[in-house]
């Protein structure tokens, strides 16, 4: 994950720099789940024993003077800098709760010393903080590496140390591989949990399938578990883009982020922690309009409780049948609808690429040509060309999209200068 890894401190040390901002021509909620909480926020930090240079921090409603829901944030690998999710923080803070952020290790250590590492914090806070930490009532959030790992610490954390009585969920995001659980341990998980597992249609680094077998294995009922699909959009120029950068963009904030992130979640917390139903048809709506339904010109979430994928293994760079996944035995059991599996009599060269990349497309005037790096972060937007000019990408490998009347092709090219 060394490339993944790479990418992400780059865009962490432009954030830091620039500030993040709102961007695109759909206005943040002003009402309602996923607006803005009216709370002051205050950060407790402290020595984080398994990564002494990156402090544990507790974000939470400081004028709020009793035990409030926690939620236990893991974080994608490679984003132990707390500026990479601060709007994360800040927006639930506000809301009322408070949460967890551990720093793990990138470089040097195990998988399963990152799971210690993060169970270790999230342990410690709960201990040294119990003025602020409600243990009954808790959530466990994730993202990529974060997003596999918060299966085997909330399944810790719920049956030895008895979080949750009162209220417990998972929400997973774009999920990378499920260490740390066996089969057995995700057929006991504690049925009172309500979990959402969200993906993003443009994520090139983690196979959907990942998160479809978590889902489906899992010991809670669909009542309580929604599967969800976040898709793109251009509006107004404004590509709001379903990478695996979601929730948080790094620089800019945008609509996807208030409404396929912050209000589910938002909604999940007032459902799970005090039995609001009308929580539960926004975060567990089983597919109803309060629960779909984004901004004007947004196409609307995709949920189900019966995950199919879409595209093929080959166009994600930690494919569910990777060896490293200790569940590969599980992802032929995933069901596919894939219909975009690569064309091989289509040519596209030369590759690898040093300046222009090249399609052979009979006719292009109606097609749409779309680069994404290995975040799924969309880097290039191209309609109606077959040649690409790739001058401003840095090394390394991409993948592209091609869409034409309704048919995808999905593959990847790398881009190298120093090729004469």
């Amino acid at each position: 994950m060394k490339l993944v890894a790479t990418n992400i401190l780059v865009f962490l040390v432009a954030h830091a720099l620039l500030g993040q901002t709102y961007s695109g021509p759909i206005p943040k909620p002003i009402s309602g789940y996923g607006s803005e909480g009216a709370h002051t926020v205050g950060v407790a930090s402290f020595s984080n024993p398994y990564y002494p240079s990156e402090d544990i921090k507790i974000y939470y409603p400081s004028d709020i003077t009793t035990q409030v829901p926690t939620l236990f944030y893991s974080h994608a690998f490679g984003g132990f800098i707390p500026l990479h999710v601060l709007g994360v923080f800040n927006f639930f803070a506000k809301k009322g709760y408070a949460i967890v952020f551990v720093p793990y290790q990138t470089n040097g250590v195990s998988v399963k010393d990152r799971y210690e590492n993060l169970l270790a914090g999230f342990r410690k806070a709960a201990r040294d903080y119990p003025a602020i930490i409600d243990t009954t009532r808790v959530g466990f959030m994730g993202h990529s590496f974060g997003g596999g790992a918060s299966f085997a610490t909330s399944y810790t954390c719920f049956k030895e140390n008895n979080w949750g009585t009162n209220g417990r969920f998972i929400h997973s995001s774009a999920p990378w591989y499920l260490y740390n659980i066996t089969p057995s341990e995700l057929a006991d998980f504690p049925s009172d949990t309500k979990l959402i597992v969200e993906v993003y249609d443009n994520d090139s680094v983690n196979d959907h399938r990942i998160a479809a077998d978590a889902f489906v294995n899992i010991n809670i009922p669909n009542s309580e578990k929604d599967f969800i699909k976040v898709k793109s959009d251009t509006i107004n120029g404004y590509a709001y883009t379903t990478g695996h950068d979601l929730p948080t963009t790094y620089i800019t904030f945008d609509a996807l982020d208030y409404y396929a992130y912050y209000r589910l979640i938002d909604a999940l917390c007032d459902y799970t922690f005090n039995g609001n139903l009308f929580g539960k048809e926004v975060a567990l709506g089983n597919g109803g309009t309060n629960q779909i339904t984004m901004p004007d010109g947004m196409q609307n979430l995709e949920q189900t409780d019966q995950p199919t994928v879409s595209y093929p293994e080959s166009i994600f760079g930690f494919p569910c049948s990777n060896v490293l996944n200790p569940r590969k035995n599980y992802c032929g059991l995933v069901l596919s609808n894939t219909t975009t599996a690569p064309n091989k009599n289509m040519l596209y060269y030369p590759n690898p690429a040093k300046s222009f990349l090249n399609f052979d497309l009979q006719n292009p005037h109606n097609v749409t040509i779309n680069i994404y790096n290995t975040l799924g972060r969309l880097v290039i937007n191209q309609h109606g060309q077959s040649t690409i000019d790739i001058n401003g990408l840095p090394d390394g490998c991409y993948y592209f999209r091609i869409e034409q009347e309704g048919n995808r092709y999905i593959n990847q090219f790398v881009k190298q200068k120093g090729l004469e």
